[in-house]
């Protein structure tokens, strides 16, 4: 049996790329760890952050990744090492994802103590802007969501209040909240942050409800329509 070649540099390069390629489509966790990474350093550069703090994100960032790479391959190779429970093989998925958790706990310290600073100096802007807009407001939006979400239920006849049926309640919810932080601080510079992490939770919400079998993707999409324009209404016809 002839050896195998060895690889030239580009073929190495491209069998990297591929192996990013492949985690980025199979994990989930992963994929929830590049768009964390993409609005952590968009923040970076929008605060302003000097040389520095930007090479702790971007080693922080980098770590996270790497740890949930290896964690992936890891298990891969135990399950292709095992075709039965075994405890060691348990044990060593534990302990893969126990490093990511470790990095990832790290990489929220070192966020935490770059963007520390940039928070203080500019939460009294956004306080005084909160404090402009109506509480009832948001709570208005939130009540006329439910409101809506129980009474298309009961004309659809589908689900309960608070599980399934369309359209998905916490999928509405979710959306509601995103839609309103947005609109409340639609003239504060740090809208496009929080609006992203607002949204972002928005997702993850609606895809929890998919994943668990409780709602499909149309009721999910449904509900988090309807939360945003409901709240979006709200806000236009206060203003």
């Amino acid at each position: 049996m002839r050896p195998r070649p060895t690889p030239s540099l580009l073929e190495s390069f491209n069998y990297a790329f591929q192996g990013i390629i492949h985690v980025l489509r199979t994990q989930r966790n992963l994929r929830i760890h590049f768009v964390v990474a993409v609005l952590v350093l968009l923040a970076a550069l929008y605060s302003g952050v000097d040389r520095l703090e930007l090479i702790a994100l971007l080693l922080a960032i980098a770590f996270v990744l790497i740890a949930e790479m290896l964690n992936t391959a890891v298990e891969a190779a135990v399950d292709v090492a095992t075709t039965s429970f075994d405890p060691m093989a348990k044990l060593a998925k534990d302990i893969a994802a126990g490093a990511v958790l470790i990095s990832t706990a790290v990489a929220v310290a070192v966020g935490y103590l770059v963007f520390s600073g940039q928070v203080a100096s500019r939460s009294s802007n956004i306080l005084d802007r909160l404090t402009t807009v109506p509480a009832e407001l948001a709570l208005v939006a939130l009540v006329l969501t439910a409101i809506v979400v129980i009474g298309t239920k009961a004309l659809t006849g589908s689900g309960t209040p608070l599980r399934g049926g369309l359209p998905s309640g916490h999928a509405a919810v979710g959306f509601a909240i995103w839609m309103a932080a947005t609109l409340i601080l639609e003239d504060s510079s740090h809208q496009f942050v929080i609006s992203s992490l607002t949204f972002l939770g928005a997702l993850l919400v609606a895809q929890t409800r998919v994943e668990s079998g409780v709602h499909s993707s149309v009721e999910v999409a449904y509900g988090g329509l309807l939360g945003a324009l409901v709240t979006l209404a709200v806000f236009q016809v206060a203003r």
